[in-house]
């Protein structure tokens, strides 16, 4: 009888607690999770529409005759699409993606389209994970997006090995949104790791645009790949969602408790939890109690908390994830970037200038970034090497360790990492080994 006499009381305690989750939340609004950060350069944030009207491109079936295109068009000339692989091809266990010749930019462009909620292969790929389950290079990696990733290396390193020696100036960007964007995250990844596969470029020749990315990594690997670029749209896990689909209250309710009962240290310290990956860049566009859209301001920075953590309640979550919409605010601030600039004038030789100190501060926030992950105990957050490991110790070594913590001494190559993490099944198709779970 005293139990139930308790229940009201707890009730109330709950109901309070829930209440004051929905307060701060719906007066809390992304922009203050940047509104420390400085803000993107024009020449820094130029790429960005460009890839996500590449991305766009991929969702068509002729690309000569598109049905679905952008105002601008997609940009892309369907002579230099070197390859595009549908569903069919990849047998649905990777999203589509193109490889793409631009001339005008000098760039070989990997694009991996995004969820496809009609596909049920998709889902596969996304919900093919747990916390803890894939080790990779001294942190934690999606499961299902590390399988896929390896799917396409598998399929394609010999395409972009030749692109790479025929064009030695062109960058090799690799770019996706949503699903796709985790896929692309840890392909680049892989390529980091093993350049002399690719005929040794250079590593500043590899980029990365993961657009509104998936969580795909722990934040030890999200903050040393930092000089890789991304664009953070949703806080949720996607695969929380979708798992959560038909109780929508059930994951509210889930993430309140977990707001309110769970301090940011305590996260930040669970080895396994998975982030956004790299430097992030966040288009603002609304200001609390203000009607409508403002014109986008894009802010950038490497922060190490307060990586959107927060679900933000909001009647245009979807909108602000779609793609098309992403390229159209995208283009819209460069738009007005460019305007500024043209506004002062500013000539060459100081735009170069500018570049060289941008290049620098790049550099100078990374470093940072690392520094408090370390002062913030984020665990195996040591100061690194270059792009080895967070371990120096570790680099002369020349190992960067994947799926074990055990040392080498020497590099594991792009063929082993693959033949040690993938194996083929009776039909031949690449399938992910058992992985290693968490002690």
């Amino acid at each position: 009888m005293s139990i139930l006499c308790g229940l009201p009381f707890l009730e109330c305690i709950y109901c309070l607690a829930c209440a004051r989750w929905v307060w701060k939340r719906c007066l809390h609004n992304a922009g203050h999770d940047s509104e420390t950060w400085g803000e993107a350069t024009a020449d820094d944030f130029e790429p960005v529409p460009r890839l996500c009207r590449y991305i766009l491109a991929v969702k068509e079936n002729d690309l000569r005759q598109p049905l679905r295109a952008p105002p601008q068009g997609y940009g892309v000339d369907p002579d230099c699409v070197v390859m595009k692989k549908s569903y069919t091809d990849t047998r649905g266990k990777v999203p589509p993606y193109l490889i793409y010749l631009d001339h005008d930019h000098a760039d070989i462009v990997l694009a991996i389209r995004g969820l496809n909620l009609a596909k049920e292969s998709d889902y596969a790929v996304l919900l093919d994970n747990k916390l803890g389950k894939m080790k990779f290079d001294g942190g934690y990696v999606h499961n299902g997006l590390l399988k896929a990733a390896g799917c396409i290396l598998d399929a394609e390193c010999e395409v972009l090995k030749e692109l790479a020696e025929k064009y030695p100036n062109y960058t090799l960007t690799f770019t996706g949104h949503s699903l796709g964007s985790g896929v692309a995250a840890l392909l680049t990844m892989v390529v980091v790791q093993n350049r002399d596969r690719l005929g040794n470029v250079d590593r500043k020749r590899i980029r990365c645009f993961a657009i509104a990315p998936a969580r795909c990594m722990s934040l030890n690997l999200a903050v040393r790949y930092a000089d890789d670029d991304f664009l953070p749209r949703t806080a949720t896990p996607l695969e929380d969602i979708f798992k959560s689909l038909f109780c929508l209250p059930c994951l509210l309710c889930l993430r309140c408790m977990r707001d309110t009962c769970i301090s940011e240290e305590r996260m930040l310290k669970d080895p396994r939890r998975l982030y956004a990956p790299g430097r992030l860049y966040h288009i603002v566009e609304r200001k609390p109690f203000r009607c409508g859209r403002l014109p986008p301001v894009v802010r950038t920075a490497v922060p190490v908390d307060g990586r959107f953590e927060h679900i933000i309640l909001s009647c245009n979550a979807t909108s602000d994830h779609a793609l098309l919409w992403i390229e159209r605010e995208a283009q819209w601030a460069l738009e007005l970037m460019r305007e500024e600039d043209h506004t002062f004038e500013i000539p060459a030789k100081q735009r170069m200038e500018r570049q060289k100190t941008l290049a620098k501060e790049h550099r100078e926030e990374h470093e940072a970034a690392l520094h408090r992950a370390v002062t913030l105990a984020v665990p195996h957050a040591l100061l690194p090497s270059q792009y080895g490991t967070f371990d120096e110790k570790d680099d002369d070594a020349g190992d960067s360790s994947t799926g074990s913590s055990a040392k080498s001494t020497r590099k594991e190559s792009w063929y082993e990492l693959i033949d040690r993490l993938f194996e083929r099944d009776e039909s031949g198709h690449m399938v992910l080994k058992k992985p290693l779970l968490a002690d």
